[in-house]
């Protein structure tokens, strides 16, 4: 299956759309557009889809489809300005033909209509509409129509074309910031007032609980409000202390109540002993403190998702307070991406196929399904406010209501006793752990109050009241460190379904003394893992998960930064899961960019992996368009740490390639405090003062200046004579500086290096031409830009470079081929590649025994990638290879030599970055199948 680059994609529909914005209708030919349109995507139009595809009229005539491809799309193509809607017609009626003529498999979702410059494309099975009369204007969904010079920005649309699935995500409701502004301005007021700590936390819990209560039929309607604003002082003298009152009546049940209690209390129901009964001190109110709460009160909390809960802690965090515990509290769509596939999809494919069954046992199926949902257990080890419950909590209780909707019907005759039994689920059934009392106390406050929500839709539903008051179950939010406690004692693993949630996002390398210390224990309980150093703080939960659901059916998903898929971590982490507990990727989500509820977006790039000991028959791969708006999935029989369909196998570092080429080796380090480098200007004026400097003077490239130009240049005083050296004082002083620097330095090493202070500290210049490497380059090229550089030019160490190099190994490194391991083993510096050596070159497997004739036919397609590249002297390697600018000579370039490489490993053509990626972890498995250990047989595991 394909793996798209949406950047490489969108970029060859815009030159496609500049090459044919000049073709004139005359001159247009069919076939050549759709055969150029299908390569847009990597597809060849050949394989999949026939021109003038016959097919029988109602009439006995024979009617030709434009293009068909059997199953996927029907294209009927127009000369240039013709009516579209004739097209329409005509395609419909051609799909018609199909399903008289017994041609059922042939007919297609998508219709395309197309007269060069206009599209119109069809969905005739939406995911909304199934189950409606074919060509029913309710049932087809129609795209916006665009024009040829659009068509980039609907690359999306046609993501079918390639063998993507197609979800798409509502927009974030806008109301569910404005939310959290206004419960944000009230803290500040609140602690800019004095009013910290824990009696802040615990006050503006109850509060949220208030606000929503008054809103959703919990309290009469504006109660709360009507309550401050008609017994208490304007000037908010008196708030707190009324506040106080109200907390301890919700607190009391009504028995217990004094008779003459003011009447607007009296009104308040009993909610719940344990969410008012602790006594905290009251706030002092002001003017400006008053009115911020009437705000609150005053906005519509009935349409807030409680999930905002998680926004609103983050957005009373300090920066520095968030970066320490790794929080970042996510928007509804994201925490569905984990728990969709992770079992609602699943439970409601088990729905639609009972809701279907038109035998004796539809009812008992129905009840099963709605038994099975009452057993459920969550845990989520990480629960921070609580997002990931409260939403698993939200779609459950839905799919609940669906099902008794399907048993009664939306009847008024049950009686309140049976509306009041109809609901088995309750906020008991989850279970999380967090570090912090605060965000613990919310997720509580949340899971009720989505529980209230799921009470007024069966409500709704019934036209019969289902008011759980007062609250009697409570979630199982356990204030601990997760790591340090047995999972087992809040939710034995006997009576667990799922985990799941997002466990604090901290590196290696920004770990406080309290998270090592974590990380320390993790690993040693886990019977130590080797080279564990260089995992994030997210892989503890990884481990402690993978021996919680030990010898158990219990599925897990989590989300992550996308380091643990990436550089060396996934031959640490997933080596010891695989190997220890035998663990299959059930489901993954590639690299995306992680979304906050909060205003202060959290910019951090994820992934989402589900695990489990059982693998599922069919394993899914998700993959997020750049948009953001398309999500796309693929099955795969096995996913691969890099999450990708492949084997298990995974990388570690090699200290020389595994294939007969040249070595790759870091650049040169100055390490001399700036006193050997030099701007331009710098240069021209020691060479105007001390013009004998000339030999000495080289330039100088770090990856800035070797992508995106500018000029540096460096003392390169390699076997120079001191002599020589002595007769140049401004030399002498810039090496004095160079001394100095490294005498100050603490590192006994640098130190060392102080004798020779005219050298840089390490030096690995070669002695022939080499090709240079970037350390780190934008994930948004479609490749690397490599160079081939003469030894006078010196690369630091933010540089690679492969001395003795050949054209052949030139054009298989800025290859796709090359580019797809990138893409899946690399590190990342946030979201751009970094090339390592003992990692992805060293490891890279190049083809094996190739034909000098294709050998030679990859030199020539190299030396016309350089030739092309040429015709531009003026562009920064960086503009040529960005992917809105790159010139059409230049990417045809690329396309013949991917060919080309591409042959050098098979005969036949690769579809897609998928197929190479696969194939190239088996070369690297048959390489180094003598070097692996082999594979623990799998253990027989205990069901339940």
């Amino acid at each position: 299956m394909p793996n798209i680059a949406w950047n490489e994609i969108k970029h060859r529909a815009l030159l496609f759309s500049r090459e044919w914005a000049s073709a004139s209708s005359e001159a247009a030919d069919k076939q050549t557009f759709w055969n150029d349109f299908f390569n847009i995507f990597g597809i060849s139009r050949r394989v999949v889809a026939t021109f003038e595809s016959p097919v029988k009229r109602r009439t006995g005539s024979t009617g030709f489809i434009d293009l068909l491809w059997p199953g996927k799309i029907i294209i009927e193509h127009k000369s240039l300005g013709a009516s579209l809607e004739a097209a329409q017609s005509q395609a419909f009626g051609y799909i018609q033909n199909l399903a008289e003529t017994g041609r059922h498999d042939e007919i297609p979702r998508y219709v395309l209509l197309c007269d060069f410059r206009r599209f119109a494309l069809y969905d005739l099975e939406p995911e909304d509409q199934l189950g409606l009369p074919l060509f029913s204007d309710l049932r087809f969904h129609k795209f916006p129509e665009f024009s040829l010079a659009e068509l980039r920005d609907h690359v999306t649309d046609f993501a079918f074309i390639p063998g993507y699935t197609v979800h798409k995500f509502a927009p974030q409701d806008p109301a569910n910031l404005k939310a959290v502004a206004l419960m944000a301005d009230l803290h500040d007021k609140l602690k800019a007032g004095g009013y910290i700590g824990h009696d802040l936390e615990r006050f503006l819990v109850r509060i949220l609980f208030c606000l929503f209560a008054e809103d959703t039929g919990i309290f009469e309607p504006d109660a709360f409000r009507l309550y401050i604003e008609n017994r208490t002082q304007r000037d908010g003298s008196d708030l707190g202390a009324r506040i106080a009152q109200l907390f301890h009546v919700l607190n009391t049940p009504t028995e217990n109540r004094q008779t003459n209690l003011d009447e607007a209390l009296a009104e308040f129901p009993y909610v719940n002993g344990q969410l008012f009964s602790e006594h905290i001190g009251f706030a002092e109110f002001n003017m400006p403190m008053r009115e911020a709460l009437l705000r609150c009160s005053r906005f519509d909390w009935s349409r807030i998702s409680p999930a905002i809960f998680g926004a609103l802690f983050q957005e009373v965090m300090t920066d520095k307070e968030r970066r320490h515990i790794g929080a970042h509290y996510t928007s509804e769509r994201d925490i569905l991406k984990v728990i969709k596939p992770l079992f609602l999809d699943s439970l409601r494919a088990e729905f639609e196929a009972a809701k279907a069954d038109r035998s004796t046992r539809r009812a008992a199926r129905l009840d099963e399904l709605r038994g099975r949902l009452a057993r459920l257990r969550l845990l989520d080890p990480a629960c921070g406010c609580g997002n990931f419950l409260v939403i698993a909590y939200r779609e459950l209780r839905q799919l609940e209501l669906d099902i008794l909707i399907e048993q009664h019907g939306t009847q008024q005759s049950l009686t309140l006793d049976e509306v009041a039994r109809l609901s088995s689920l309750d906020v008991n059934q989850f279970y999380g752990i967090e570090i912090e009392e605060w965000p613990a106390r919310i997720a509580e406050v949340a899971l009720w109050l989505v529980d209230h929500q799921g009470n007024m839709r069966i409500h709704e539903a019934f036209s019969q009241p289902c008011l759980r008051l007062p609250l009697r179950n409570s979630p199982h939010i356990h204030v601990a460190n997760a790591l340090l406690m047995d999972w087992n004692n809040l939710l034995p693993v006997t009576e667990c379904s799922y985990v799941l949630g997002n466990p604090p996002f901290v590196g290696k390398s920004l770990m406080s003394g309290e998270q090592k210390n974590d990380m320390t224990r993790v690993i040693r309980e886990a019977g130590g893992i080797a080279g564990a150093g260089v995992l994030d703080y997210v892989t503890a939960w990884y481990i402690k998960a993978a021996q919680y659901i030990n010898n158990t059916a219990i599925e897990a998903a989590f989300v992550s930064t996308n380091s643990i898929t990436q550089g060396e971590q996934p031959g640490i982490l997933w080596n010891h899961l695989f190997s220890k507990f035998q663990l299959a990727i059930n489901f993954a989500y590639q690299t995306f960019a992680w979304t906050s509820e909060a205003s202060g977006r959290a910019h951090v790039h994820v992934v989402i992996a589900g695990f489990s000991q059982h693998p599922r028959r069919e394993k899914q791969i998700f993959i997020e368009a750049d948009d953001s708006d398309h999500l796309t999935s693929v099955s795969a029989q096995n996913i691969s740490p890099y999450l990708v369909a492949a084997g298990n196998t995974t990388l570690l570092k090699r200290s020389s390639p595994i294939s007969a080429v040249p070595e790759i080796i870091f650049g040169n380090m100055p390490n001399d405090g700036g006193n050997l480098l030099l701007t331009a200007d710098e240069r021209d004026q020691l060479l105007a003062n001390e013009p004998d400097t000339a030999p000495y003077l080289r330039q100088f490239l770090g990856a800035e200046e070797f992508l995106n130009g500018g000029e540096r240049y460096c003392l390169w005083l390699v076997g120079a004579k001191p002599a020589d050296l002595q007769s140049l004082p401004m030399v002498m002083q810039r090496i004095e500086g160079v001394r100095q620097h490294r005498i100050e330095s603490r590192r006994p090493t640098t130190k060392e290096l102080a004798n020779i202070p005219s050298l840089f500290g390490e030096i690995r210049q070669p002695a022939t031409n080499y090709v240079a490497v970037p350390e780190v380059s934008s994930e948004r090229r479609t490749y690397i830009p490599l160079a081939f550089l003469p030894p006078t030019v010196i690369c630091s160490n933010l540089m690679k470079f492969i001395p003795d190099a050949t054209l052949f190994h030139f054009g298989v490194l800025t290859s796709v081929m090359h580019m797809a391991w990138v893409k899946r083993v690399a590190g990342r510096l946030e979201s751009r590649f970094r090339y390592s050596n003992t990692l992805v070159y060293n490891n890279y497997p190049w083809p094996q025994d190739v034909p000098e004739s294709e050998q030679s036919k990859v030199e020539q397609l190299a030396q016309a990638v350089l030739n092309a590249r040429a015709l531009y002297p003026e562009s920064t390697l960086a503009a040529l290879y960005d992917p809105l600018l790159m010139p059409p000579e230049l990417l045809k370039a690329h396309q013949a030599l991917d060919r080309a490489v591409d042959r050098c490993y098979r005969p036949e053509p690769f579809p897609d970055d998928q197929a190479r990626v696969e194939y190239l972890f088996t070369l690297y498995e048959q390489l180094t199948a003598p070097l692996l250990p082999a594979t623990p047989r799998a253990r027989r595991r205990r069901r339940q």
